[in-house]
């Protein structure tokens, strides 16, 4: 019977790595209580390919003083654009958990804002839903909505910025 168990064990946590693949997200974990009174705890999260790529050049230009002057040369205009990066914005609104992004009340009904729209302070903007549970995101504080930075139906994760409101 423990063989059993740890079959069904097997196929949750390979049903849990497939859920993280298909909507994208970076973590997840969840704790699963048997009736005898033990349980499993699982945490199963990925490293993106972006932060692989930039922790794998940061160690070899560590030790080239010389040639790290030519390599900041050229991300300096990123660095320029930095302002332009949502998160950093500060009518940036972020989500508050992670999970699906909705801009709409309901499929096919209209979106909350659009794009120029003025709204004020506790407006909806948009939906989170969260283990089928809708979270409302109000408008932090008035203003007129600047971008969209996400579609709808798109997962999310905590912090990312959802819209620019200024």
């Amino acid at each position: 019977m423990a063989n059993k168990t740890h079959d069904a064990d097997v196929e949750f946590i390979r049903a849990l790595a497939e859920l993280l693949r298909e909507n994208d997200l970076s973590e997840l974990q969840v704790k699963r209580d048997y009736a005898d009174e033990s349980s499993l705890n699982v945490r199963v999260s990925r490293m993106s390919s972006v932060q692989a790529q930039v922790s794998v050049p940061v160690a070899p230009a560590a030790p080239a003083a010389p040639a790290a002057p030519a390599a900041p040369a050229a991300p300096a205009p990123k660095a320029e654009s930095a302002p332009e990066d949502p998160a950093s914005h500060p009518g940036a609104v972020t989500s508050p958990m992670v999970g699906t992004a909705y801009l709409a009340p309901e499929p096919g009904a209209d979106d909350f804002v659009k794009v120029g729209d003025k709204v004020s302070e506790g407006q909806t903007l948009l939906i989170v839903e969260a283990m089928k549970t809708m979270n409302q995101i109000p408008a932090p504080k008035g203003g007129t909505v600047k971008r969209i930075l996400i579609e709808d139906g798109a997962p999310v994760e905590f912090g990312a910025p959802l819209m620019i409101v200024e």
